[in-house]
């Protein structure tokens, strides 16, 4: 293999992000991980917000630091006529625009399809938003949870005599944000065909939905609705979490047929191999109750260093229920890399998530941090050829 570094694969990509939590500016940043140059547009009076979102240190957001790594950032108010000419010259020179605004907003604001194609054909413009851009809710606030609801995800999800259960975190949005990353790549190869941009239209409900599986055709040819099972499984058992005996806690799968025998032995009970019902996952779900009684009471037995030993040794699937301190600390993600330092001016160095994957010949990586509000602000408008007259002017006006 020919070890000269390569440029980075999306080098020479220039993206303009002009949207706010969490899905749009996420996927942003999924391709600046890989060399496209990522230019975070946020209005001069009103950061994005997850610059204050979540804990913060010496007033400085920590999740911003995250979101908005490899991002120059420039001030505009998009609504002013000033930062509308701002923004016609940017897409000119851009490959990709994204946005979550309500749709209709780019529209009044004279910064619609018609006006950014016209400034730019070759422009891909993904929008982003909770319900997409036509259809009777198009209009209303979108956000992941919303989404987490109604793509019949809490519906499964919790205990069976529980209530519906929302993820404590972002899941929606980075499903969305990985599903846009996809699009504007899709778009952009299309766009290498055709020579034409176009509109990507994502709607939040819908990757969501997408990853719940066979849920609308099991509906559609049965009548079947999936109900919840907390931590067991329809398709298999044994399949759950369990307490070691110095009181940390291990999960379970069995999806695999050799899988379920071998943890059946492991744990001192193969005489459930000779039951006809033990033969398919299916059957297995249905006597969940006596194979939890085996396994759960085996693994109380023993310390947790004891039990992932074990199944290692048994070729068994079992895994320890880490908390990010564990996960930092873990020796696989470390030989991964999936955790970096990152220097930033601010801060120091921080730690964070790494790129989302390992290209043999043209990896990603990450440079900065999420910026200061506004820090590229002189020079990407120099760039346009604005003079720093015409900067201060702009600034003057209230639209930078």
């Amino acid at each position: 293999m020919n070890d000269t570094p390569q440029p980075a694969p999306l080098a020479g990509l220039r993206v303009l992000d002009l949207a706010t939590l969490f899905a749009g500016p996420l996927s942003a940043t999924m391709l600046g991980d890989f060399g496209a140059e990522v230019i975070k547009v946020e209005h001069p009076r009103k950061p994005d917000p997850s610059r204050g979102h979540g804990p913060s240190k010496d007033g400085v957001g920590l999740w911003w630091k995250l979101l908005g790594r490899n991002k120059k950032t420039i001030t505009l108010d998009l609504s002013s006529p000033g930062g509308r000419e701002v923004l016609l010259k940017l897409a000119a020179g851009a490959d990709v625009i994204v946005e979550n605004f309500r749709p209709g907003t780019l529209e009044k604001w004279g910064l619609g399809w018609e006006e950014l194609s016209a400034a730019n054909p070759r422009l891909v413009l993904a929008r982003v938003t909770g319900f997409g851009q036509t259809g009777p809710y198009a209009h209303r606030p979108g956000f992941g949870t919303l989404a987490e609801a109604m793509s019949g995800f809490a519906a499964i999800t919790g205990e069976p005599d529980g209530p519906p259960t929302l993820p404590p975190f972002g899941l929606a949005d980075s499903i969305a944000a990985l599903s846009t990353a996809y699009a504007v790549m899709t778009a952009l190869a299309g766009r290498d065909r055709t020579g034409q941009g176009q509109v990507v239209d994502m709607a939040i409900i819908e990757p969501m939905l997408t990853v719940l599986g066979p849920q609308p055709i099991w509906y559609d040819q049965l009548g079947y609705l999936q109900p919840r099972t907390g931590n067991r499984s329809a398709n298999n058992a044994p399949r759950n979490t369990y307490r070691t005996a110095d009181g940390r806690w291990l999960a379970v799968s069995t999806s695999a047929q050799s899988i379920a025998e071998r943890v059946l032995r492991l744990v001192g009970r193969p005489d459930f191999l000779d039951e006809p019902w033990f033969a398919t996952g299916a059957g297995r779900a249905r006597h969940a109750d006596e194979l939890d009684e085996a396994v759960g009471g085996w693994i109380a037995r023993h310390d947790h260093d004891e039990v992932v030993r074990a199944f290692e040794e048994a070729q068994a699937a079992a895994a320890p229920i880490y908390d990010v301190r564990d996960v930092m600390a873990d020796e696989q993600y470390r030989a991964l890399g999936s955790i970096t330092e990152v220097e930033d001016d601010e801060l120091g160095t921080v730690k964070m998530q790494n790129v989302l994957f390992r290209l043999s010949r043209t990896p990603g990586a990450i440079k900065w941090a999420g910026r200061r509000h506004g820090a590229d602000t002189d020079e990407v408008l120099g760039e346009l050829g604005l003079s720093a007259e015409e900067i201060e002017a702009l600034r003057e006006k209230g639209a930078l």
